[in-house]
């Protein structure tokens, strides 16, 4: 397991803290990640907030491979997201060229004017890498490991179609799901025991409750199919166990 590509999500925003705007990236990115073998290891929702901000892309990005943040890079006064990473950074955050002009020409092209506070979305900090924006112009940013991108749904969306193409990706996790109709409190035990006998692999279980009882649901993933059969049949031959010496009663 030590040579998974790992990640980790900043969520930034007061919006989301306070319940005025429901998340709808965290689940995505899970999802783009776990396709190509990158393992989300964590996710903070932070306010818009500069130390806050940086302390944790600084935290992240030392631990991680890839850091992903959404959210603050927009026109207003409160999206602060690219000064509070070029802070992070100890770079400082310009007006880049490119996305400057790049602005100024599509909304030349609509006959909207260029205002200052569209002006801001030109900012990026001091030796970053445009991300492409498919939707609305505006560029995200790559800056060493930490990609910083929208929070708006459907541009976080089509940022992250251009970036993950190019990132380091990890062998994937497979997976074995293995149904119990012992509780969690009678498989715990052994369940411990046979996660230490196989380091190599994740076991999880999950309790479900479907018509009318409850049951629980145990799955195994690793990135060796060796390890993980080997685990599944010791969790099988487990509940076989337990499942005999409960009916022997």
């Amino acid at each position: 397991m030590s040579d998974a590509v790992t990640a980790a999500m900043i969520v930034i925003g007061d919006e989301i803290l306070s319940g005025r705007t429901k998340d709808r990236n965290i689940g995505h990115l899970a999802d783009m990640l776990t396709a190509v073998g990158i393992d989300l290891k964590e996710v903070r929702v932070v306010a818009d907030d500069r130390e806050a901000i940086a302390e944790a892309v600084n935290q992240l990005r030392a631990r991680n491979t890839y850091v992903f943040t959404t959210g603050g890079i927009g026109p207003t006064h409160d999206d602060i997201t690219a000064d509070s990473v070029a802070h992070a950074f100890g770079v400082a955050c310009r007006y880049d060229d490119k996305a400057y002009k790049m602005l100024a020409d599509h909304y030349a092209a609509r006959g909207i004017e260029f205002t200052e506070a569209r002006k801001r979305m030109a900012r990026m900090p001091e030796g970053a890498l445009h991300i492409e924006n498919p939707v609305s112009m505006a560029p995200g940013f790559q800056i060493a490991n930490v990609y910083v991108m929208a929070g708006v749904p459907t541009i976080f969306q089509a940022m992250l179609d251009t970036v993950v193409p190019k990132l380091k990706t990890g062998v994937k996790l497979a997976s074995r799901t293995i149904p119990s109709t012992l509780p969690e409190g009678t498989i715990g035990g052994p369940l411990g025991e046979i996660q230490a006998a196989n380091p190599e692999t994740i076991i999880g279980s999950y309790p479900k409750f479907q018509d009318g009882s409850f049951w629980t649901e145990i799955v195994v993933r690793s990135r060796s199919a060796t390890a993980l059969e080997s685990a599944a049949g010791a969790i099988e031959a487990m509940l076989e166990t337990l499942q005999s010496q409960k009916v022997a009663r």
